[in-house]
């Protein structure tokens, strides 16, 4: 089976979009950031540090220090699939993180947006 071009594409290719779609809607890069951090276990130096080497989207979730166990929390749809009925592991992760940025950009509390 081919893997979508997502795999390897880098989260630093990625990231200004999902910071511009926030911003478009009146919120921050400090939030993205956050949401990014919550999901991954990252912090904003390790966060930094995976933007600046231009690690892939499989690598990127692989290689999280933490995986939030209260992402299976997060259900919905993202262009038209159901998150939580994403069978591959890499792509599930990818559809969580396109999901919080999505409620991030609708407007969302951050508290409601992290599960807390």
């Amino acid at each position: 089976m081919t893997q979508h071009r997502i795999y390897s594409t880098s989260v630093a290719s990625v990231y200004p979009h999902y910071v511009a779609k926030a911003e478009r809607k009146g919120r921050t890069k400090a939030e993205v950031d956050e949401i990014i951090c919550w999901l991954t276990g990252h912090g904003q130096a390790s966060l930094d540090a995976v933007l600046a080497d231009g690690t892939t989207f499989e690598d990127f979730f692989a290689q999280a220090p933490a995986m939030n166990p209260a992402r299976s929390l997060i259900t919905g749809t993202v262009c038209g699939v159901r998150v939580e009925e994403v069978e591959d592991p890499v792509m599930r992760e990818v559809r969580y993180l396109d999901k919080l940025i999505d409620e991030l950009a609708r407007g969302k509390a951050i508290g409601k947006i992290l599960r807390s």
